[in-house]
């Protein structure tokens, strides 16, 4: 009986040493394979070395020396090392792992990120299309550091989540969003706070909202295209930064060049503070500043408290309005 319970231990370790080294095989090959399709669409898609490893239990992934930009969109990432972590008996939840340093450029700009043990838990449909079912992401100690030395800016901690909503278009999506410790670069503190009054970090960033896009987040958001966002639901957004807050919920679409309308309700604490600060920033063109503070003025009067405010802003036809009239420009919501 024992030389029979042996037999079946060592016939089992062995099925099982076979199924990581097919697994394997199978991950390395297509990984290789991914690499050489960006490569013959254009990309640059390098790297040194590509190895799996984590016997037994694992598909460890560890990519050295890697390169990849997108001609279309002009974006380009380089890491000394990115790891894509599986267990061998689940392989659709993976732990992706990135360096300390990497660099990242932009059609604008250039920009060194520094971090401590940046990481993302993902859990993916188990099919070829591996489409996006939930992720966190969180880094410690984040400084954004750009080539053109305009000033660091750094966090704290940054946690980022997205799971998909069930009972709804396979494309939607809750979002969240805390940054702690945001210190923003000195430069655009001169810019926007001269006096140097706010403090050199927010007391809170925080972003909850549901968002549906035109199609899933799948492989194809890399391969292809991102996909491109039709309507935000915004439950809250708010940030604190010394003695001013602000908070903003609505609802908004967004058609196919990234113009959104919908209405958004907005309270503003110090709200004259921060309407100098969007003059400073250039978010409001300083001709039209008096006369939005004036309207504003009144209307927080009307309340109560001529320090807080409470009011509804609509976006339509590319401008942000306030009642019947315009006070700036509408972002552009795309995804590049």
């Amino acid at each position: 009986m024992l030389r029979f319970l042996i037999t079946v231990i060592l016939l089992a370790a062995a099925a099982w040493a076979g199924y990581w080294f097919v697994g394997s095989t199978g991950v390395q090959s297509g990984f290789a394979t991914w690499f050489d399709q960006r490569r013959s669409e254009g990309w640059v898609a390098d790297y040194s070395a590509l190895d799996v490893q984590g016997f037994p239990n694992r598909f460890d992934t560890v990519v050295t020396g890697l390169t990849l930009a997108d001609p279309d969109t002009g974006l380009a990432w380089d890491a000394p090392q990115f790891q894509i972590n599986a267990l061998s008996y689940r392989p659709n939840h993976v732990i992706a792992v990135w360096p300390d340093t990497q660099r990242l450029a932009t059609p604008l700009a250039k920009y060194d990120l520094q971090s401590r043990d940046m990481r993302a838990s993902l859990v993916l449909d188990p099919n070829t299309s591996l489409t996006l079912q939930r992720t966190t992401l969180t880094a410690e100690e984040l400084v954004i550091h750009p080539l053109d030395d305009s000033g660091d800016t750094s966090l704290n901690a940054l946690r980022l989540a997205a799971d998909h909503v069930p009972m709804q278009t396979l494309a939607t999506y809750r979002l969240g969003l805390a940054a702690d410790g945001l210190s923003p670069a000195l430069s655009w503190r001169e810019t926007v706070d001269p006096s140097g009054r706010l403090p050199e970090t927010f007391d809170a960033l925080n972003i909850d909202l549901t968002v549906e896009f035109d199609k899933p987040w799948d492989r194809t958001a890399i391969e292809d295209a991102r996909p491109q966002p039709r309507r935000i639901d915004i439950r809250l957004a708010e940030a604190r930064w010394g003695q001013l807050e602000l908070q903003m919920a609505g609802e908004m679409s967004v058609d196919a060049s990234g113009h959104p309308e919908g209405e958004v309700m907005i309270k503003a604490r110090n709200w004259r503070d921060i309407l100098d600060l969007a003059v400073n920033a250039g978010a409001m063109p300083q001709g039209m500043a008096g006369t939005v503070a004036d309207g504003l003025g009144l209307i927080s009067q009307m309340a109560g408290n001529p320090r807080t405010l409470d009011i509804p802003l609509t976006l339509r036809n590319g401008s942000v309005y306030l009642g019947p009239v315009p006070i700036g420009p509408a972002p552009v919501l795309r995804l590049r």
